[in-house]
């Protein structure tokens, strides 16, 4: 509803944000889609800026390929219900066949939701004045901190979490709508590597292969 409504303020017809809303299908790339036309900026601009923040679909895409194996058109499906809500159901999961339903029940049920509500918003427009008022402008927040909280059960994860944030905040001053988020990727990545490299121990990692062990019959 909030899209919706702070859509058509910036200036996207009815039909224009319900189109936007069933062909990109990615919450934060939408908004932040009308938050450059809103700012005066120009089509081209906005599809960039969307798109920048669009790229980690395309990493969760490699990993939920290897997961649920989709295949013909189902491929074709699967990208593009591809979010946030439909990694973290899916990978939430342990049995194969949890983690495929998981994925295809969050992704088609949050498509359905998502654009219903889309539509209602974009029709109340300017009768729901300004979404702020009713805290729907922190909705995608709060989702994304529900999805997240379960899986901080350690405190490794925690500390990661805590270090990309704060490496998000510094940089949003400084770097283009969606670069953020990317960087904090950037720095969970490097502390997930460095990690494994020096493991638990604190001293490199070799691999535990003998070359003259024999297998035992």
């Amino acid at each position: 509803m909030s899209f919706g409504a702070l859509s058509v303020a910036s200036g996207l017809t009815v039909l224009q944000t319900c189109v936007l809303s069933i062909l990109l299908f990615s919450g934060g790339s939408q908004f932040a889609f009308i938050g450059v036309i809103a700012g005066g900026g120009n089509p081209i601009a906005a599809a960039g800026a969307a798109a920048l923040l669009g790229i980690r679909n395309a990493v969760y895409g490699m990993q939920l390929n290897a997961l649920i194996q989709p295949r013909g058109w189902r491929r074709f499906a699967a990208a593009h219900v591809t979010i946030d809500e439909s990694l973290a159901t899916s990978t939430g999961q342990t049995e194969p066949l949890e983690q495929k339903r998981g994925f295809w029940v969050a992704g088609l049920g949050i498509f359905v939701l998502w654009n219903i509500f889309t539509l209602a918003g974009a029709l109340a427009g300017n009768a729901v004045g300004d979404p702020k008022n009713w805290g729907l402008d922190g909705a995608a927040v709060a989702a994304f901190l529900a999805l997240l909280w379960p899986r901080l059960k350690s405190r490794e994860a925690g500390a990661i979490a805590v270090v990309c944030a704060l490496a998000t905040v510094i940089a949003i001053p400084f770097v283009p709508p969606g670069i953020p988020i990317l960087l904090a990727a950037v720095v969970a990545a490097a502390i997930g590597w460095f990690g494994y490299r020096r493991g638990p121990d604190g001293e490199g990692m070799e691999p535990d292969i003998d070359p003259y062990r024999e297998e035992a019959p």
